[in-house]
Order: C-alpha cells, then sequence, then structure tokens
C-alpha cells in the first residue's frame, strides 16, 4: 500500500511545499535587515546637546550623494526637514571630488551650482579646493558628511582639512558627523606622508592606510597640526574598530565612480598607487576596477606563481584574463591576476601593491623600464599619492624592490600608531 500511494501522495504535495518555500524566502527578502551601526548624521538629530549647536545658526554643509542615515535619508534632506523645528538656515552646499552627485570623473573640476531649493552649491574642487572668504560670509558653522574609504589619497579628507583651516581662520566652528572607515580601524599599512610632498591627495603624516575614522582624523589633524579649530565630532552609534563596513549592515552608495562596492575600498589602496605609473591596467575600463593587474605582455599563470610563492598574508592571485572596454589596453587581450583577500585580518593592501610592482619589475624588466620612461612626467603625483620619493627611488634604482618597499617606513608607522591613541574614539573599541 505505502508503495502503490506515497509518490502519488509526494507529487501532490511538492507543489505545495515549493510555494511555502518561496513564500518564506519572499517574506526574508522583504523584511530590511536593520543597520547595527547608526552614522553621525543619525545620532546628529537625536541628540539635543549637539542641535544645540546648530539652533539658530547659519550652516554650512559640505556633503555629496553618499550622506545618506541608516534610513537612506540624504543629509540635505535631514537638514532641510529640520530648519523650522530647530530655528537654523541652511545657506549653502559644498561639493568635494566627484560633485554632489557623485557623477563626475576623478580630476576633473567641479562646477558651482543651486540645489532645487535654490541653496548655492560651492565647489570645493574647482577653481579653488578651499573655501572662501565669500563662500563664508553667510556661515555660522559648517557641518561635514561624507563618506571616507578609508585611504590618505582619496582627496574628501584632504577637503574636510583645509575647510577646518579657513574655518579656524575666521573663528568658525565645525562639526564632523562620522562615518564608517569601510576597511575597518585596525589596519594600518604603507609609507607616511612627507611635508615635501602635501597636497589634495595627501594632507597629513599620517600612514596610507591609517586605520581611522573622518571624525578621528578631524581630531588628529586639529591636535597634532594645532589648527585651532572649534571642532565637534558626532560619533557613531554601534561601530566597533573591527567592522568592516559588511559588518554594519549600513548600505554603500558608490563614494566615486570608480569604488561602486565597499569591498572596493580594500583594493584602491591595493593598485591604485601602481595605477598612477599606467604600467599595467588595474580594472578601471573593466568591470573590476583596482580589483585586477594585467597586460598583453603578461603571462597569467606565471606571473599568480611568483605572487603566490612569496607567500603575503591574507592573499591570493588568481590567474585571470580580460579585455578592458576603455582605458589602459582598451579592447586588447590581457592576462594577468584578479586579487582575492582570503583573510581580511592579516591582509596589508599597500604591502601588497608593492609586491605587484616589484614583481612586475622583476619578471617583466624590458616593459616595466619602457613605461617609467614614458611616464616620468607622472612622477610627481607618484610621489605626492605615497608621500614620498622613497618609493620611486626603490622601484627604479634598487634591484629587488619588494621586502624594501614593505619595510619602509616601518618604524615611522609604530610611533603612528602609538600616537593615535590619544585621537582614537573610546566607544569603538
Amino acid at each position: 500500500m505505502n508503495q502503490t500511494y506515497c509518490p502519488h501522495f509526494l507529487t501532490f504535495l511538492q507543489p505545495l511545499l515549493l510555494i511555502l518555500w518561496l513564500g518564506l524566502f519572499s517574506v526574508d527578502l522583504c523584511a530590511a535587515t536593520p543597520p547595527k551601526v547608526l552614522v553621525g548624521s543619525d545620532v546628529l538629530f537625536a541628540d539635543e546637546k549637539f542641535l544645540a549647536l546648530l539652533e539658530g545658526k547659519r550652516v554650512g554643509l559640505i556633503t555629496n550623494h553618499t550622506a545618506i542615515n541608516s534610513k537612506m535619508l540624504s543629509s540635505p534632506q535631514l537638514f532641510k526637514a529640520q530648519v523650522k523645528a530647530l530655528g537654523f538656515k541652511l545657506t549653502a552646499l559644498f561639493a568635494p571630488e566627484h560633485g554632489i552627485t557623485g557623477a563626475i570623473y576623478a580630476e576633473s573640476q567641479v562646477k558651482a551650482e543651486s540645489d532645487p531649493d535654490g541653496i548655492p552649491i560651492y565647489s570645493l574642487h574647482g577653481a579653488t579646493r578651499r573655501p572662501t572668504q565669500e563662500m563664508l560670509k553667510s556661515i555660522d558653522i559648517l557641518v561635514y558628511d561624507i563618506q571616507d574609504i578609508g585611504s590618505r589619497s582619496y582627496t574628501y579628507i584632504s577637503t574636510l582639512f583645509y575647510a577646518m583651516e579657513e574655518a579656524a581662520k575666521r573663528k568658525i566652528p565645525v562639526m564632523v558627523l562620522d562615518r564608517p572607515n569601510p576597511i575597518n580601524g585596525l589596519t594600518v599599512d604603507g609609507p607616511m606622508m612627507e611635508e615635501k610632498w602635501r597636497s589634495i591627495v595627501g594632507y597629513i603624516h599620517v600612514p596610507y592606510c591609517h586605520g581611522m575614522t573622518i571624525g578621528e582624523l578631524a581630531l588628529f589633524f586639529n591636535g597634532e597640526y594645532k589648527i585651532g579649530c572649534t571642532l565637534h565630532v558626532v560619533p557613531m552609534k554601534g561601530w566597533k574598530r573591527k567592522m568592516t563596513f559588511s559588518m554594519t549592515n549600513l548600505v554603500w552608495i558608490p563614494t566615486s565612480p570608480y569604488i561602486p562596492e565597499a569591498s572596493t575600498a580594500w583594493f584602491y589602496p591595493t593598485t591604485g598607487i601602481l595605477g598612477e605609473l599606467q604600467i599595467v591596467s588595474i580594472g578601471i575600463g573593466y568591470t573590476l576596477p583596482f580589483k585586477i593587474v594585467g597586460a598583453p605582455w603578461i603571462n597569467g599563470q606565471d606571473f599568480a606563481k611568483y605572487l603566490n610563492a612569496q607567500k603575503f598574508p591574507g592573499v591570493y592571485f588568481h590567474p585571470f584574463h580580460y579585455r578592458p572596454f576603455y582605458g589602459k589596453f582598451a579592447h586588447k587581450d590581457c592576462q594577468g591576476v584578479q586579487i582575492i583577500i582570503t583573510d581580511q585580518r592579516t591582509y596589508k593592501p599597500v604591502s601588497t601593491q608593492y609586491l605587484l610592482l616589484g614583481t612586475i619589475k622583476s619578471l617583466y624588466p624590458k616593459q616595466f623600464k619602457e613605461a617609467i620612461q614614458a611616464t616620468k612626467h607622472r612622477k610627481e603625483m607618484f610621489c605626492k599619492i605615497n608621500g614620498t620619493e622613497e618609493v620611486y627611488r626603490i622601484l627604479t634604482e634598487e634591484p629587488y624592490a619588494i621586502w624594501k618597499l614593505k619595510e619602509l617606513h616601518q618604524k615611522e608607522r609604530d610611533l603612528f600608531l602609538t600616537l593615535r591613541q590619544k585621537y582614537l574614539i573610546r566607544d569603538y573599541n
């Protein structure tokens, strides 16, 4: 009897089970996962102590498209909604590199414009990189809210420091609404910034990967550089130093055209400096910006084998074939590697980048030398982004560059780890 009727019963039951499973799955998809972290803008509008700093003030907001809170409301929206209730006035918006919407390409000038409510939007990445007297004349407090990516050369943090200097000259307070370092608050790697090479792509004496939030960097800058800015940092709630961005349950908004995902923040310091020399393709112009390294003259299998043999921590190099749509080697068949992070706790992005540079020099000396000669005009920018000329010197003069590059500024990094302690926000530990 069981052998006769059980199959028919299962045949009848299977569609019902499928409908039930699909129903449960769709409910799971629709249920939003609540964020584990409240960003500075969440905290600001729920904290009377911080709101009191805005009451009756003319507010200037340095921001862009990344400034959303845990409910996906933008900072301009939040500020405009509170104007009447708190009695302040939003008198100006300030746009960093890539513009207020984030659509403008790197290094392109951002033009001044107006938002839909007629509030002027001043560019801090156009004719001037600093807010001028004219821009600041109708402002009583500057508020900064932009998502950073954790690398010193990303210009958003330099924009903040320029604004703090100009505000301090005019005794205008600055409020920083803190946001996560998407890498984490622990990874510290890369060379320090030397005074000679200060610019918008590196303005303060910290390692390339500094392991600090934007609020902590503002405290560091104000304290170590004696700016004298009246600074208020609105901290996050729930963020811990060990967290990567994916652990926060916050939504990632691409911070610029080539940082489409939160994970890209790990790869920008892995290949971005290499990209400045334009020796190889680093995935700009393909679907994996900063996550691959290749060229028509590279053998992917040999390249991956050599890199993996160095046994760098937390990383694996997978042979990879691709054809860029545009940019370096557009429409040409390239071989190289896809960079796979296997352990974020031990992975060192900048050290891995120097491994890639040294390996290209060792395996492909002819192409390396030709590329260096062809891009001599880019040496200055390369040194600015590294924060030192020593990287360029080692690459071009030393026969075995990898380990010398990896050890560069190690003592200075150790001193920095001690120095930064007094600027770290305790609740993040």
